[in-house]
């Protein structure tokens, strides 16, 4: 009795001796820094022998790297919409370019990531490409706070460097090099904003997210950048020919007809290298404008307490699997830089585990001390943050227009696309996915425990869906965009 109360005593000794006035302990603050189209050609990812990326690989030797992380889906709006809403794109409808989820009655007042934070007291600011276009941009629109400058090409040539491309010749396929300067450049004024706001010290808590356009299409980098990558030593990415052999029809219908080239005419307009070297120029840009945002972050002191998190919406194939773009259910497509640096997370290591970017929303939650809503369908990242050997239960799925998924677990990828064709990969021994090996019963059992990861929810596009949409319903029934396809139809490019 008598060491309980002197107990009692020691601890209202403490609490008295308390400054009253003293201000309450901070929040970690939140640096979101996106990329647009990045695959996994980053120097810690291994994804290219020689992309050089020394910024990001920096801020990966400082926190926690996710080797196995994987995209909700490969296009720009489902893909955020899901990052930023903590729901997959086979729970809101949302598979295309369009709508805005805002404008879907079912979703539309779901408390979205930077909102959660402004609830529990952070201020948020936002510049550059976080949400798809100008979604959440509108003087109407509550994502943010304090907006900076939109993503933008920033200056263009005169005319396309490569001429005209099939598919429409959209003005948005071009790449190469062409005078101008960096601090012209659209990721440069976005990075700038960024860099004034941690210039100010704005007050604390903060949600800061900044989004960077390229290394989406068109690719142009000043010469600099460029001659990191000199033409007469670029290696190319691994491509098969006839990869796609052993791969279902049904997969071309996820990129049916495109703006994005195929191989096919890359190799015949000799633009394949042309690419390749645009696109880790783009990169090393961009690595660049990390840095600076990361170098202000140090100097105004704010380093320490402020979780930082790097992620990519998903990456190009550059010729392999036969095309250039994303769209697709493969790992090139889907797998995708994600590193969180800051408090309470381990330095200098690597988690193996397959991961999602819909985790993004509960890992940033529980860090910053949230409770997170209870509509999110992602797990937190936290125990592997902490210790990155730490199993994990769930694998990543991804999904591109309904019934579609691919599902990823440390070794293997299996896909099951909506007619119920399937894909089988052993990515230990087939990195490259070139030998589908769904059709070989001795992998069943694989199959079996992949399959049921599948979602049991699949709505089918909400209204106001295009671009990009594919609709099934059966195989007298196959919809790309607005127009049927046909079992006998020429796949367009080939």
């Amino acid at each position: 009795m008598r060491s309980y109360c002197l107990l009692l005593l020691m601890i209202g000794l403490l609490t008295s001796c308390q400054d009253p006035e003293a201000p309450a302990p901070t929040k970690p603050n939140v640096l979101f820094l996106a990329i647009d189209d990045l695959n996994d050609w980053v120097g810690c990812l291994k994804g290219h022998p020689q992309v050089q990326t020394p910024n990001i690989d920096r801020l990966a030797a400082r926190g926690t790297l996710f080797t196995n992380a994987h995209t909700q889906s490969p296009l720009c709006n489902p893909s955020r919409t899901s990052i930023m809403t903590g729901m997959r794109p086979s729970s809101t409808g949302i598979y295309g370019l369009a709508p805005w989820f805002r404008n879907v009655e079912a979703v539309k007042d779901v408390v979205s990531l930077p909102q959660h934070f402004a609830a529990n007291g952070y201020q948020t600011y936002s510049t550059g490409k976080i949400y798809h276009g100008g979604y959440g941009r509108k003087d109407s629109d509550t994502e943010f706070d304090e907006l900076g400058p939109a993503a933008s090409v920033g200056p263009r040539p005169a005319e396309k460097i490569i001429g005209q491309t099939p598919g429409g010749d959209h003005p948005l396929m071009d790449w190469g090099t062409f005078p101008h300067k960096d601090e012209d450049k659209g990721d440069w004024q976005v990075a700038s904003w960024a860099v004034e706001k941690l210039n100010e010290k704005p007050k604390e808590p903060f949600f800061l997210s900044a989004g960077f356009f390229l290394p989406h299409v068109p690719c142009f980098a000043t010469q600099k950048w460029f001659d990191l990558y000199p033409e007469e030593t670029l290696q190319l990415p691994p491509i098969l020919a006839e990869d796609r052999e052993d791969t279902p029809r049904f997969s071309w219908y996820l990129h049916w007809d495109l703006p994005e080239p195929r191989l096919k005419w890359l190799e015949e307009a000799q633009q394949l290298k042309s690419l390749v070297r645009a696109y880790l120029a783009s990169i090393s840009f961009v690595d660049s404008q990390v840095g600076r945002i990361i170098e202000a972050l140090e100097t105004n002191g704010l380093a320490d307490n402020t979780v930082v998190v790097l992620w990519s919406d998903h990456g190009y194939h550059l010729g392999e699997k036969a095309i250039s773009g994303k769209n697709t259910l493969w790992d090139r497509s889907t797998r995708v830089p994600l590193i969180f640096a800051g408090p309470a997370i381990a330095s200098n290591a690597k988690c193996e585990a397959p991961v999602e970017l819909l985790d993004l929303y509960p890992t940033l939650s529980e860090l910053c001390g949230l409770v997170p809503p209870t509509h999110l369908e992602g797990h937190s990242l936290v125990p592997q943050l902490k210790d990155a050997n730490t199993d994990r239960e769930w694998p990543a799925i991804t999904t591109h227009n309904h019934d579609n998924h691919g599902i990823r677990t440390k070794d293997w990828r299996y896909i099951r696309y909506a007619d119920g064709s399937e894909e089988l990969y052993n990515m230990k021994t087939d990195p490259n996915e070139w030998e589908n090996l769904a059709s070989d019963s001795s992998y069943d059992s694989v199959i079996a425990m992949h399959a049921k990861w599948l979602p049991e929810l699949n709505l089918k596009p909400v209204a106001g869906s295009k671009h990009r949409i594919l609709t099934y319903e059966g195989a007298e029934r196959i919809n790309w965009q607005g127009t049927d396809i046909t079992a006998t139809d020429t796949i367009p490019g080939l």
